[in-house]
């Protein structure tokens, strides 16, 4: 093959040309253009720092750059940025080989489940094999080509080595292209050796020429949905459940139209809460698990479903015992084929908003029965009750439980207030009772669930929107895992706010092995007696002490009281700062009402132990009602 003409070729290193590339990529939706690659994470070692380090030197006015202190937490402050700017825009996350490359698969798994996307661009081992092995290669006797690296290939939507220069050019608009996807998004991985890296290459001018990817909403087929229209219409107790690609499609308005018009009530998943305001006629709150009373009730009884967006996770469904109607149907309107077709649905595949749109037109003036309308809006202010009860702070001298800390912050917040949480017991306290103001506001990372997403996707989500006050809410065993980003919050003055809620154990996790036999073995933060028993006082741990050392402002309420004042404090903070409570002990019930639908986690067949035996007992119980839906 004869060489480019070099007058339309530029000489840089495959790090250089890279960032370059990146630098020029943008995406369009409705004729909205924006970057498609915000920034660069990165943390350096050998096998980035010379190469993809000195290109982001060479084009600093081209990448912005931000520092980060966790391989993981820069994928998670990646992903906050990404649902943020509903996956119209991402960040690139850089590391070295080895233990930094190996750091990511955490946040890449988490990317690709939720279906959100985020470039890695981790180091790797030489191509040409200079020596071998070299500092922190995996070394494989079956294979020579395989390196760490590898571990990221099944949590990655795109993986590509790229051995050779010139093979960037294919891997880089393949990984573009994913990015893009609204139905085949996820985390994406670019695995660089380091003497490719920098390598130089006479690259194609055009290579480095603004490109524009549009973000498709495909519309539904005809066929398919004058099938929902006629499921919807025949329907007499149909139910809405509002998912994550509700907020990726941007169809809330969509979504409140089709509400308006027909009556249905809209219960939502974790990913999905903000759909419709907490206070529209047709929300009904949360749905399975950690769902509220008035949606679970609903789903019992509905016998159409029409699931908007979802992936139908376990807690959605409790564990598949939830749509108890033997004649219930599901109508699955989805982007992704891959969900579209799950729980045996009818499908209707195409953009959220296109689609609802859509159906709105098409079932004009279907409302559902009166009868109905008014079952569910009793059912939903009973509910209103069940949360103010809650929230409810009797005593403002005592010390606050988790729900009420909810409370007060519900008091004081407005639709620029975002909330974000992904572990322990928030996500179900926060799914229950949250008055959801904007479609912004609830940013709950359920689909992994990864203890340590907050705070660094805090980061992100103030990245992406800077006018926006943004809340990290974390238990104490959450911030253990990773409270390192606060650095980094520090340095770049962003002025997140972390609420650290410690009741001295796995609060969460507790609960679920006292309810499974296991009789919270393991769970608390204690002094351990000699028998293997936790007793006495809580450790001596200070989390806002160390929350102060990493360069927080650190506000520590001691009653409701406190707490109302050092919130509004840190609502007007322009640093970045943490409020650190105490709430009552982790075996300690907080008044928030108990979940509504059941969640399968086996127990031990046979056992000794009575806690054990009765629990088993109670899970053959819960089981029989399992069934798939075909």
């Amino acid at each position: 093959m004869s060489a480019p003409n070099r007058t339309d070729t530029v000489r840089l290193t495959a790090a250089q040309a890279l960032v370059r590339f990146l630098a020029a990529q943008h995406t369009e939706r409705d004729g909205v253009r924006q970057r498609l690659i915000g920034a660069t994470w990165g943390i350096f070692g050998h096998g980035n720092v010379a190469g993809i380090g000195q290109a982001l030197v060479e084009y600093d006015t081209l990448m912005p750059f931000h520092q980060g202190r966790n391989e993981q937490a820069m994928v998670h402050a990646a992903v906050g940025y990404a649902r943020q700017s509903r996956r119209l825009s991402t960040h690139a996350v850089t590391t070295s080989i080895g233990p930094g490359a190996t750091n990511l698969t955490t946040g890449a798994a988490l990317a690709t489940i939720n279906r959100l996307p985020v470039l890695l661009l981790p180091g790797d081992t030489f191509a040409t094999r200079p020596a071998d092995p070299v500092l922190q290669q995996l070394e494989v006797p079956y294979a020579g080509d395989v390196s760490v690296n590898d571990c990221l290939r099944p949590v990655s939507r795109w993986f590509d080595r790229v051995t050779r220069p010139e093979a960037l050019i294919p891997a880089a608009l393949a990984a573009m292209r994913v990015l893009t996807d609204p139905a085949d998004t996820g985390a994406v991985t670019l695995a660089l050796p380091q003497d490719v890296q920098v390598e130089a290459y006479d690259w194609p001018v055009r290579f480095f020429e603004e490109r524009v990817w549009t973000v498709r909403r495909p519309n539904p087929d005809p066929r398919e949905l004058a099938d929902a229209v006629r499921e919807l219409r025949a329907a007499r107790r149909p139910l809405i459940v509002a998912g994550g690609g509700v907020r990726h499609s941007g169809a809330e308005h969509a979504l409140r139209a089709l509400a308006d018009a027909t009556g249905i009530p809209v219960a939502s998943t974790q990913a999905g809460k903000g759909a419709l305001p907490h206070d529209h006629p047709a929300d009904v709150g949360g749905i399975g698990h950690t769902g509220t009373a008035t949606a679970d009730a609903l789903a019992r009884g509905a016998d159409l479903v029409l699931g908007v967006g979802t992936r139908w996770s376990d807690f959605t469904t409790a564990s598949a015992t939830l749509f108890e109607n033997p004649d219930v149907r599901f109508l699955n309107l989805n982007i992704a084929p891959f969900d579209g077709h799950k729980l045996a649905g009818q499908t209707l595949i195409a953009d959220a908003r296109a689609a609802l749109e859509a159906l709105t037109e098409s079932l004009q003036a279907h409302r559902v029965d009166a009868a109905y309308q008014a079952e569910y809006t009793r059912a939903k202010s009973a509910w209103e009750d069940q949360v103010s009860a809650a929230y409810a702070t009797p005593d403002p001298a005592a010390r606050p439980t988790q729900a009420q800390v909810l409370g007060v912050l519900d008091e004081l917040a407005d639709g620029d207030d975002v909330l974000i949480n992904a572990a322990g017991s928030l996500p179900g306290d926060l799914h229950k009772l949250w008055r959801a103001r904007s479609p912004h506001q609830y940013h709950v990372e359920y689909g992994y669930s990864c203890m340590g997403y907050e705070i660094p996707a805090a980061l992100g989500v103030q990245l992406a929107d800077p006018g926006l006050r943004v809340w990290a809410l974390v238990g104490d065993g959450t911030y253990l895992m990773m409270p390192t980003e606060i650095v980094t919050a520090v340095q770049e003055h962003l002025p997140v706010k972390v609420v650290i809620l410690q009741n001295h154990g796995y609060a969460s996790i507790g609960g679920l092995s006292q309810s499974v036999g296991a009789e919270r073995f393991g769970t608390a933060y204690r002094f351990r007696a000699p028998d293997g028993s936790y007793t006495g006082a809580p450790l001596p741990v200070d989390l806002g002490a160390n929350a102060a050392s990493l360069g927080m402002r650190v506000l520590r309420p001691k009653t409701v009281r406190d707490l109302r004042e050092a919130l509004a404090e840190a609502c007007a903070s322009d640093v970045p700062t943490c409020v650190y409570v105490e709430t009552e002990t982790a075996d300690t019930v907080s008044g928030v009402p108990p979940a509504q639908a059941w969640w399968d986690v086996p127990v031990a067949e046979t056992a000794s132990r009575p806690a054990a035996v009765q629990a088993r007992e109670e899970y053959d119980r819960q089981a029989r009602s399992r069934r798939r839906h075909l």
